[in-house]
C-alpha cells in the first residue's frame, strides 16, 4: 500500500534541501579561503570526527582545521535530510551529507565524504558534529 508523507514533513524537506545547498556553499568557501573563521559555523560543543580522529569543541576544531594545510573543495553530491521526532524536540535539525573531492597543498585530488547534524540557532546554522572522512582505494581486494 502507498503511504504520503504529510505537508509538514514536505516542507521540512524541501527546507532542509535549501538549506543544505546555502550552508554547504558558505562552509566550503570558509574551509578553504577564510578558514580562520570557521568556528564560527560550530556549536561550542560541537564534535568533528576527521578520518577518525576525534575533536570536541569550537577552538579545538578552530586550531584543528587551521593546522591544515591549504584545501581546495569541489562538492559532486549532496543530500539533506529532517531531523524529526522525539530526540530533537522542536529544535529544526538537518542531516547534511556531502561527496565530493577535495586536494590539499596542490596535492593529487582525493574522494571524501561528510556528514553533518546542523540545528538551527535563531537565524544561523551551527554543526552540532561532523565527520570527515578521506576516500582511499582499496589495494589488494581478493
Amino acid at each position: 500500500m502507498l503511504t504520503f508523507i504529510s505537508k509538514d514533513l514536505k516542507t521540512k524537506i524541501d527546507q532542509a534541501c535549501r538549506t543544505a545547498e546555502e550552508f554547504t556553499k558558505l562552509y566550503y568557501e570558509s574551509l578553504d579561503k577564510r578558514r580562520y573563521l570557521i568556528s564560527r559555523l560550530y556549536l561550542d560543543t560541537a564534535t568533528l570526527i576527521w578520518n577518525g580522529n576525534g575533536i570536541e569543541g569550537k577552538d579545538n576544531i578552530q586550531k584543528f582545521w587551521t593546522d591544515l594545510p591549504p584545501s581546495d573543495h569541489s562538492v559532486f553530491t549532496l543530500d539533506a535530510q529532517p531531523i524529526t521526532g522525539p530526540e530533537v524536540a522542536d529544535q529544526l535539525t538537518f542531516l547534511v551529507k556531502v561527496g565530493g573531492q577535495v586536494k590539499y597543498d596542490d596535492k593529487t585530488s582525493k574522494s571524501f565524504n561528510q556528514s553533518f547534524l546542523i540545528a538551527a540557532m535563531g537565524d544561523k546554522w551551527k554543526i552540532v558534529s561532523d565527520c570527515f572522512r578521506v576516500q582511499e582505494a582499496l589495494e589488494n581486494v581478493n
